[in-house]
């Protein structure tokens, strides 16, 4: 069944839609912006990006889905732990969906997602206020 016709039949009534703020939300697996929208949908296409944080709480994890196997689902997803520095994190997945010529149009998409993943994964600096001394007269 091609894409088109799968997203015809669940853009309306999928479970992962959530209707909030006048918008169109989806909760589904791989898709990058939580929007309910063609492009980013993470079941109807062949090939899609996910990316998630790692188990341990370093790093991020990158979900492809292989065009091969498509009818096996244990098969069908491939995961790329990435714990690096920031720099190079984003650099590699950078990579994997650019130089691969795998759906370079969600690669902003998953930087931005990576990124926010990775800053929120980073320590809390508190910083001390400084008190002034009290005046003596």
């Amino acid at each position: 069944m091609s894409s088109h016709l799968q997203w015809m039949v669940i853009r309306n009534c999928s479970s992962f839609l959530l209707k909030r703020n006048g918008q169109t939300y989806s909760t589904e697996p791989n898709n990058l912006k939580s929007r309910n929208s063609f492009r980013y949908n993470g079941l109807v296409h062949r090939k899609t990006v996910g990316v998630q944080p790692a188990a341990d709480g370093k790093g991020i994890v990158v979900v492809l889905k292989k065009r091969a196997g498509q009818r096996k689902p244990v098969s069908t997803y491939e995961k790329i732990t990435i714990n690096k520095n920031s720099r190079a994190t984003l650099s590699s997945v950078r990579h994997i969906i650019g130089k691969n010529n795998y759906r370079r149009d969600l690669r902003m998409a998953a930087l931005r997602r990576a990124s926010a993943i990775l800053k929120s994964q980073k320590p809390v600096v508190v910083k001390k206020k400084r008190t002034r001394a009290a005046k003596t007269a």
